[in-house]
């Protein structure tokens, strides 16, 4: 995940923060849902509208066309805009969307609203040309015909979402899930977004990127994989836990564990330790009045400021900063 600024959890009538999505020809039936599944969660926070680009019905990859209330027109209100996928993009072309009605529609958006693409709306964004020189992702099975398209954009496929000012981009599928999510949390704070997730049955974030679902040789059958031992290390954080360790829980080699753990995780054992000690961290200084030396301890940083450090680095504020902001409401 990639911080920035994002949008006001307030506008609209009364406070309440207008999110609009773009329904184009070719859409995905799940993901255009995912926008009014997670910020209609909100308690009455978001109101949500769908669009397209004429007012007309729109056809979805699936066998079935939907049907939308509103024009393009409706862009010109929205506080936040949600572009969700089309149809598939073949290695050797593209299909998207007419540009020139995508572009209209487009133009009705004020300057300053928050853009959010799901999974291949991140080609709709930078066919318009509002990505480029940004940070940006999609599905990673489509990052290299994306390059070929958009070398101006910088991609960056191992990631679940990037958010480069007041654009926020996501993979493929759940991802945006994860990106509504964020936006929920930025708007609101955690308490809120912990809820909606609830609500939704999804975890209130991922942890790690898209590096952990692209396809890898799968093990052979006979082959134990890392999972007990990762299953274990998370009842174990507390402990300063060595790779040494967790090759011996795993009953393989140093070498063997540490790439069949990358192959598994997408990352190294080292890497997952410290994301699973630095997500356990945040959600005690959420919801618990621990000292910040205590948490350290309870999730195996040796002292307070190896916390600090670590916590700054993933996400860019301190304990007491970040306890600040998602406790405002507790």
């Amino acid at each position: 995940m990639s911080g920035g600024s994002g949008g006001s959890g307030v506008g609209g009538p009364g406070g309440v923060h207008r999110v609009v999505v773009l329904a184009l020809d070719g859409v995905h039936p799940f993901e255009l849902g995912i926008p009014r599944r997670i910020f209609g969660a909100a308690d009455g926070r978001y109101e949500i509208r769908t669009c397209s680009v004429d007012g007309g019905p729109v056809r979805t990859d699936a066998d079935f066309l939907i049907t939308v209330e509103h024009g393009p027109e409706a862009l010109a209100e929205a506080d936040t805009v949600v572009i969700p996928p089309v149809d598939e993009y073949p290695p050797n072309g593209t299909v998207l969307p007419d540009p020139d009605p995508v572009a209209a529609a487009l133009a009705h958006i004020p300057p300053g609203t928050r853009i959010m693409s799901i999974c291949t709306g991140a080609f709709v964004l930078a066919a318009a040309g509002l990505l480029d020189g940004r940070r940006a992702t999609t599905h990673w099975v489509l990052a290299d015909r994306f390059r070929q398209l958009f070398p101006q954009v910088k991609l960056d496929p191992d990631v679940l979402f990037v958010e480069d000012g007041d654009i926020l981009t996501s993979a493929g599928a759940g991802a945006g899930v994860d990106v509504c999510l964020h936006v929920v949390r930025q708007d609101f704070g955690a308490e809120v977004a912990n809820q909606v997730a609830r609500r939704c049955v999804v975890p209130p974030w991922r942890e790690g990127g898209q590096a952990q679902y692209i396809e890898q040789p799968v093990p052979e059958a006979s082959v134990a994989g890392t999972a007990a031992t990762r299953e274990w290390a998370l009842d174990h954080l507390d402990l300063p836990l060595t790779l040494a360790e967790l090759a011996d829980h795993a009953q393989m080699s140093l070498r063997t564990f540490a790439r069949r753990f990358r192959d598994e995780a997408g990352m190294s054992p080292g890497r997952w330790l410290t994301q699973q000690r630095v997500a356990r961290a945040r959600h005690l200084l959420e919801s618990s009045d621990l000292p910040v030396d205590r948490i350290a301890g309870e999730v195996g940083f040796a002292t307070a400021a190896s916390l600090r450090q670590h916590l700054h680095a993933a996400i860019g504020v301190s304990p007491l900063a970040y306890r600040r902001t998602f406790q405002a409401t507790r």
